[in-house]
């Protein structure tokens, strides 16, 4: 019976290893990914009614006993997630979009099995009990690991492993805000910074099915409904680019509260770390006494804000009691995301500075409304240093596309004015913390610690100037290679030859002793040296577009010694990053 299960799965590996078979298993992540996040929300609707007056008089508790209890559910939340992480400490280290993207780079988009059930749980309860935080981190941590356990489960190769991973972010996303553009952009701009096609066709085909899954279970409803917006005038562009100067330093001073309070209770508060994350619901609970809009994620506050319905005073302050609040109950252990507390900043920071333009201008000026929507995106697309996922998913969360103008302004003004205080987002930063530097999808330290010189492929195919077209056809057709550096009569290297310029004259048959690769050549030709490491490398790649470099010797940089392939450089990391992800 194991012997016939083996060979079924080694069928079911060999028809998935096929592209356009991927597709298959990537409509099948989308639902299940689609699945678990409608769960997800379930259970944190559950543990809302447990947190609740509702839940107080499953206990007997009833009347004027329970305004005074209110305050305290989200330590009794913290309390709980603090005894859960203590028994299960990998669920604090599991959780969040960052170890997702830790994932990808170094673990070969390995994500335990165990983090479906730690980290929806955990998650639940901090959101519902009132902690400050959103569902987007937990939502992506369960769709990866949908991706991952299937992936997995027929021993693909490790790069499909990680487009499974971000087919699942990409489902989990888009079930969970009914935002299939803003799933795909989600996992190609934050998950896996890859573009290519092979890469896209799967995660539209999760995201797509994903959101039917949502849809199926909780309807085609949008997140806010909002009154239809407009831009008044186009002069009022100039409003909307000093909004985005304003979200990109109040995103920025999230980030420093943020990242203030783990320090904090990391290093000052000195208590069993299980207690930790009461105290933090403790004092969240206290600051709701203020306003309890700051509890859970937040969105019907939100709604209000985009109705025109909060006060300008309410708004300014709710800002900063937000930062607040998400910060200590992050930063105390809780466990959510920072996606709806960044909406939540931007949309009330908007109100506020809407309310002020308006009232110098009411006559070619939106109402406050209106600036609220922009800046929801503005904040968190700074924030998650991904404008363009916001964007959309800020047209899809409101189904609104009148004031895409002011949206795309705003957002790009704030991503780029948050990376004048830093470049990178909130997910590198706390990898950084950690002592991970990941860009462009890959541990830089590692691509750091690994010279050209060994992956260097000294199999160079050379080509003399005056080499004619018939024999430079005769010549490559022996060769394995794609780029081919033309050499003068001293051997040294005066330009560089393409297969792809070869091909597109492979049908011009008069040409076969007219032509010569001196006049086909590219003379301008970036190069590396033995010495460089394959960071450098993978920069020039990812910068020229190209799928080979030639090395040259240091003191002689026309003299070329061989080749590398960007294909190599991959598997250089890949195996020394599987070695690295798996030690820590």
């Amino acid at each position: 019976m194991q012997i016939a299960l083996e060979n079924l799965r080694e069928k079911i590996k060999a028809l998935l290893m096929q592209d356009h078979n991927i597709l298959l298993l990537a409509a099948v992540i989308g639902f299940l990914a689609g699945l678990a996040s409608t769960l997800f929300r379930w259970l944190i609707g559950f543990f809302a009614m447990v947190f609740s007056p509702e839940g107080l008089s499953w206990l007997g508790i009833t009347g004027a006993m329970v305004p005074f209890l209110l305050p305290l559910m989200p330590m009794m939340g913290g309390i709980t997630v603090g005894v859960l992480c203590h028994f299960f400490p990998d669920a604090v280290k599991e959780n969040g979009v960052h170890r997702v993207m830790h994932a990808v780079a170094m673990k070969a988009g390995n994500i335990r099995k165990r983090t479906l059930l730690t980290c929806s749980t955990t998650s639940a309860l901090t959101i519902g009990s009132g902690g400050s935080a959103g569902r987007e981190g937990p939502t992506v941590q369960i769709g990866s690991a949908v991706g991952s356990a299937l992936g997995n489960l027929f021993h693909l190769s490790h790069e499909r492993v990680k487009i499974l991973v971000g087919c699942g972010a990409a489902a989990g996303i888009a079930a969970s805000f009914n935002a299939p553009l803003a799933g795909v952009l989600f996992a190609l701009e934050i998950i896996l910074t890859d573009f290519t096609i092979r890469t896209f066709s799967p995660i539209v085909v999760a995201s797509v099915i994903g959101t039917a899954t949502g849809r199926a279970f909780e309807g085609n409803e949008i997140t806010f409904h909002v009154p239809v917006h407009e831009l008044v005038s186009y002069s009022e562009i100039i409003f909307y680019l000093f909004l985005g100067l304003l979200c990109g330093v109040v995103s920025k001073l999230f980030t420093l509260g943020y990242f203030k309070a783990h320090d904090i209770f990391d290093n000052k508060v000195r208590l069993p770390r299980p207690l930790k994350p009461a105290v933090g619901g403790l004092i969240v609970g206290f600051i709701s006494l203020l306003s309890p809009a700051i509890l859970g994620n937040g969105y019907e506050f939100m709604e209000q804000a985009l109705a025109g319905n909060i006060f300008w005073g309410l708004a300014c302050a709710l800002i900063f009691l937000k930062i607040i609040s998400t910060s200590i109950t992050l930063g105390s252990g809780g466990l959510g995301g920072v996606f709806a507390p960044s909406l939540f900043i931007g949309a009330m920071l908007g109100s506020a500075y809407g309310t002020l333009v308006h009232a110098i201008n009411p006559d070619f000026t939106a109402s406050p409304e209106t600036y609220a929507l922009v800046g929801m995106g503005a904040v968190a697309g700074a924030v998650m240093q991904a404008p363009l996922t916001n964007i959309l998913m800020l047209f899809e969360l409101t189904n609104d596309y009148t004031i895409i103008l002011p949206v795309m302004i705003t957002c790009i003004v704030s991503a780029y004015t948050f990376r004048g205080f830093n470049k990178n987002s909130i997910y590198i930063q706390k990898l950084l913390k950690e002592g991970i530097n990941i860009q462009h999808g890959r541990e830089v330290s590692i691509l750091n610690a690994i010279k050209v010189s060994d992956v260097i492929n000294r199999d160079v195919t050379t080509i003399p100037e005056a080499t004619p077209f018939r024999k430079i056809m005769e010549t490559i057709s022996h060769s394995k290679n794609f780029y081919f550096p033309v050499v003068n009569s001293r051997g040294e290297m005066s330009g560089i030859l393409s297969f792809q310029t070869i091909r597109e004259m492979i049908f011009e048959e008069n040409l076969g002793d007219l032509v010569v690769a001196n006049d086909l050549k590219v003379k301008s030709v970036i190069t590396l040296a033995p010495e460089n490491n394959l960071n450098h490398a993978m920069e020039l790649f990812a910068k020229l577009d190209v799928e080979q470099l030639p090395v040259v010797r240091r003191d002689d940089p026309k003299r070329v010694i061989g080749m590398v392939n960007r294909g190599e450089v991959v598997a250089a990391y890949n195996r020394e990053a599987l070695v690295a992800g798996f030690d820590r």
